[in-house]
């Protein structure tokens, strides 16, 4: 008979760990189950509790607690508006000429597809290179319709705006939106705009709106009380939201930019700037800078920029600058002339030039135009210009400043040191555009030109001057008048009459000289249909441009 066995250890283990397994398992679950009772009774026990001790939440009513800011922008705010514009597709070169140039200065706008990109150029283009020639083609993308933004500020109830000439400059068509303005929509780009004048040597542009009601205005102050480490205030239209508003303090004064040309002629001699903090960013352009007293002491105009959005260092046109173009501007002729002697010179030299030649104040002239009054005075490359009329000047900067503000056809009194020996003329002071571009070496015989006449500036909007007769002979004509410059938004530009366009015939009447051109166009008034025959000499035959006088 079989008898059991008894266990071995083996086995004894493995019977053991089966029952602690088990036994481990069940402890979970009695731990799961007990724990969800009691979050049900927690979750159950806040769903009924008492509330009634609670005290509901307040809105104070509102205080005044800022540190003034608020009040200046309530104060300004009103007359600081949004600029848009828009260049219209421009033929091709091989087609009939149409204007020249017509993307907006300091921004190359793009298509539809991508509408930040042109509010993203106003700013860096105008500080890294955008500024140069309008007078070449730029036509863009064949057919696309360019648009740029900037701000600007109204300074006259009657809707005389100051802005950046790089805002407006090239523009087919310019609207304003007023902070008051309703927002019509995507389509609704607000009230057209015209141009009174620009100044291209300090960026700055005079533009007008009309209005049947007053406007509000925005007051300048004197840029000369702005004081490092002062408040300021920039207000504007960045990426085209408007009346926004930066806050931070006047960083440095008297910044210059200067980027001269390849024949050192310096192309931003006007351009003195005040440095701030406050942030700017693209569509700032042309927006105010205002003190603590919400008087306007600069105009927003460039960044210095390595990343495309602020980096705390801007630059603004000084409200004193500002308002001495902006008086020109709007007067009878709607341009700037400033004083010039004609000469060029280094801005800054070393202390060992300056022993050299026996100086320590003073500007040593590198070239003199042969048309300018510094040449027919006797002055030469190497004098070193000491005084002006028996003050002693500082730099060049002392020497522009003081001449430029002089009137042309007067006379200066110059004391200037040549081989150590101290001298002095008088000097007949001269248009400075046609000296400069003397200096600049742009083409055309100075001596030969006639000077230009305004005729047909206030209803045209263009100057003229004789056609040379080499020219006429050129292209077999027997007279008639050459466009020599052409106002942003006048008639001349809205119909495409270009600048070296050569007027031959104006409403069938034939255009000998720049007497009969005076003859025709003072006999010409609004809503008078405008008829002008004109030849390019890049071209053949009869070109027939005109319009109706607003």
């Amino acid at each position: 008979m079989d008898t059991p066995k008894n266990p071995t250890l083996l086995e004894r283990i493995r019977s053991r760990r089966l029952t602690a397994t088990f036994l481990l398992l069940a402890t979970f679950s009695v731990g799961i189950l007990a724990g969800s009772v009691l979050t049900h009774s927690v979750s159950g026990k806040e769903q009924v509790v008492d509330t009634s001790d609670a005290r509901p939440l307040v809105i104070p009513s509102p205080k005044e607690l800022s540190n003034g800011f608020s009040a200046i922008v309530k104060q300004v705010g009103p007359a600081v508006v949004n600029i848009n514009t828009e260049s219209l597709p421009k033929q091709s070169a091989n087609k009939t000429p149409r204007r020249r140039g017509q993307t907006p200065r300091g921004g190359q706008p793009g298509n539809d597809d991508n509408p930040s990109q042109g509010d993203m150029q106003d700013f860096f283009n105008r500080f890294f290179g955008g500024q140069g020639g309008g007078d070449g083609d730029d036509d863009g993308p064949a057919g696309s319709e360019r648009r740029a933004l900037g701000s600007g500020f109204i300074v006259d109830s009657r809707g005389y705006i100051i802005t950046n000439n790089h805002v407006v400059d090239k523009a087919d068509k310019i609207y304003v939106k007023l902070s008051t303005d309703p927002d019509g929509g995507p389509g609704d780009q607000g009230r057209a705009a015209r141009v009174v004048g620009v100044d291209k040597d300090t960026d700055i542009a005079v533009i007008k709106i009309e209005s049947s009601t007053p406007l509000p205005t925005i007051k300048l102050g004197n840029s000369d009380s702005a004081q490092v480490g002062d408040w300021v205030l920039a207000i504007g239209s960045p990426f085209g939201l408007s009346q926004t508003v930066s806050a931070g303090i006047v960083s440095a004064k008297n910044r210059s930019i200067d980027e001269p040309s390849p024949n050192g002629i310096s192309q931003s001699q006007f351009q003195r700037f005040i440095q701030t903090d406050a942030a700017i960013n693209p569509g700032n352009s042309g927006g105010p800078l205002v003190d603590l007293g919400g008087n306007v002491v600069g105009m927003n105009t460039a960044i210095y920029t390595q990343s495309m959005g602020s980096q705390g260092v801007g630059f603004a046109m000084p409200s004193n600058i500002i308002a001495s173009v902006y008086n020109m501007l709007i007067g009878p002729e709607h341009k700037v002339t400033r004083g010039s002697i004609g000469i060029s010179f280094q801005p800054a030299v070393s202390s060992a030039v300056g022993r050299m030649y026996g100086f320590t104040n003073g500007v040593i002239v590198a070239t003199v135009s042969p048309t300018g009054g510094a040449a027919k005075a006797g002055l030469e490359p190497g004098d070193v210009i000491v005084s002006i009329d028996g003050r002693n000047i500082k730099d060049g900067d002392d020497l522009v400043n003081d001449i430029s503000a002089r009137k042309v056809g007067s006379s200066v009194k110059l004391g200037y040191i040549r081989s150590g020996k101290q001298n002095t003329a008088s000097v007949l002071i001269g248009d400075r555009a046609k000296t400069y571009a003397d200096l600049a070496g742009n083409d055309g015989d100075d001596n030969a030109a006639p000077q230009e006449s305004d005729a047909g500036q206030s209803t045209l909007g263009i100057t003229v001057s004789a056609v040379p007769p080499p020219m006429l002979k050129k292209l077999n004509l027997t007279g008639g008048v050459i466009v020599t410059s052409v106002r942003p938004g006048s008639f001349a530009d809205e119909i495409n009459l270009n600048k070296g366009a050569i007027i031959t015939t104006i409403n069938k009447m034939p255009v000998a000289d720049e007497a009969s051109y005076k003859a025709i166009v003072s006999k010409l008034k609004s809503k008078d249909d405008v008829v002008f025959v004109v030849h390019y000499p890049q071209s053949t035959g009869n070109t027939y441009v005109g319009g109706t006088l607003p």
